[in-house]
Formats: C-alpha cells, structure tokens, sequence
C-alpha cells in the first residue's frame, strides 16, 4: 500500500513538472496577420471581453478590435505608447510626446492626467505601464530619438501611486522598456533594453522595489504572463517564452521584430503580437494571467 501511494506520488509530480514545461503554444499553431498597414504599433491590450486596443505611434492613434475582428480608430493621441486596460474599463496610457504624461481614458473617452513629470521636470519619452491590485501604476521612462530633448538626468523607471505620487523607484537601467508584475502585486519583470536583459524584484507594500536580481539574459520591448507564469519577452524577430524560473521555453519566429505582446480574445487564449506594421495572433493553450 506504501509503496502504491509513494508511486502514485512521485508520478503526480512528474506529470506537473512536465506540464510546466511544455509549449504554451497550441502544437502546429503559427502567427497570423490580423491588422497591417501601420507606421509603428506598439502597446497591444485586451480587455476580459476580448476587445483590443494597440497605439500607433507615428500616427498618433490608438486602434481597436472588436471581437468580431472589426478594426476602427479609437482614439487621437500625443505618440501613445504603452497601454493597459483597468478594471473599471478605462485605458491606462503611455503618452511618448507632446506632454509626455501617463493618463487614463476613461469609458466616456475624457482624459484625466496621472502624472506628467519628475522633480519638477518633464518625463523622457513614458514608455510602457503595468497597472498593480491596489491601483498604482508602475512606467518605464527611457528616451528614444534626440538625447538633447531628454528631460531628466537618466533613463529610469516610476510608480505613480494611487494618490498620484510618483516615486522613482530604479534609477541604474541603461535603457529600461518592457516591464509587467504579477497578478498578486508580488514581482514585477523589468528589461532593460539596451542592456539586454530582463531583471526580477520584489514589490514592497510602499511600491518600491527590493532584492533585484537577474531573470534571464534577454532584453525586451513589450512583454507580457499567463496563468502559468510563463514570461513572454519581445527581442529580435521573435517572442520568446520563458518559465517562471528563468528557463527558455519556446520561441515564436516573426517578420518583423516585435514590439509588445498580450494575451486575450474571448476565451482569453490567444497571444497578440504588435510588430512595427501589423497585428499578429497565434493560439495557446494557457490562458491570459488570473484566469483559470
């Protein structure tokens, strides 16, 4: 009897350490062109019905898809960058010119302003945002383009509290970009870029960060989880995946270098890839972070 239940044990055991190693990719899936034409797309989000909103940035646009696969003009923007959908429904943006501000949309398309600044100075170039369980938002700022129109004395990385506070809270990434935390408010993934690497802290109760240490040797732009764990990282014509422990999981081959990346769709199972001219989907068989 002993030795049946340690058998039946060990067995359970490997069949999860299998699991998590495996492809989050529906096997033969490959990526899909959905949307093209673009100057620049960047910033893909999904909201729990399965609509997209992605920024094109040298338009000045903020795009949508409809879950029927409809695409229309969302919204006009100063260069959005970075987007992320809040509970509520309103979209959290990354404005990268013009102001150079994180704000919100709200349902009724008004704009409230988040934050516009750092001791007194303009941002850099507000690049992508991931907003955290008790309502603040964390912003990488590195400056792309001119370095004579760079505003602060580095390229470095915010919180934006609640209360509309903004802390720096890392001031020693070369370039940071791509950056996403954990659905429980505990880890938050930053790249940074130029570096080319992608860094794991740890998020104190104050939203600053402690114990930084290196997740995996690759850079990033846009980057993304899900309901596995599974980091997926944007870097060199490819998304790569990797596991909640720094291991090399697969690899998604792409025209073009990607730019960001979400998981969404109406059963929230399907990756969206941004790369600089179009929208592309490929099936998994995970699911989008804090679904089941």
């Amino acid at each position: 009897m002993k030795t049946s239940v340690v058998l039946l044990w060990f067995s359970m055991l490997l069949f999860l350490q299998i699991d998590t190693h495996i492809s989050p990719v529906r096997p033969s899936a490959v990526p899909q062109k959905i949307a093209g034409g673009f100057q620049f797309t960047e910033g893909i989000t999904a909201d729990p019905n399965g609509t997209l909103y992605f920024s094109d940035i040298p338009a000045g646009l903020i795009y949508q898809i409809s879950p029927d696969g409809t695409l229309s003009k969302y919204i006009e923007t100063n260069q959005s960058n970075g987007l992320q959908v809040a509970p509520d429904g309103s979209l959290i943006v990354c404005e990268s010119a013009g102001p150079r501000r994180l704000f919100r949309i709200d349902r009724q398309k008004n704009i409230i302003t988040l934050a516009d600044g750092y001791n007194g100075k303009k941002f850099n170039s507000p690049n992508d945002c991931w907003l955290d369980p008790k309502g603040g938002v964390y912003m990488t700022d590195p400056r792309y383009g001119s370095r004579d129109d760079m505003q602060q004395d580095g390229e470095h990385v915010y919180y934006i509290t609640p209360d509309r506070r903004v802390i720096r809270v890392i001031d020693d990434m070369i370039r940071p970009n791509g950056l996403i935390g954990t659905p429980d408010g505990t880890l938050l993934y930053v790249a940074d870029h130029a570096a080319g690497k992608t860094w794991l802290y740890d998020i104190q109760k104050d939203g600053t960060l402690t114990n930084k240490r290196l997740f995996c040797s690759d850079g990033s732009d846009g980057m993304t989880l899900d309901s596995r764990g599974n980091v997926y990282l944007t870097w060199r014509r490819q998304v790569k995946i990797y596991t909640p422990d720094g291991q090399l999981l697969d690899t998604i081959d792409l025209p073009e270098s990607p730019t960001n990346v979400c998981i969404g769709g109406p059963e929230r199972q399907t990756l969206y890839i941004n790369t600089p001219s179009a929208v592309y989907a490929i099936d998994l068989i995970t699911k989008a972070v804090g679904t089941n």
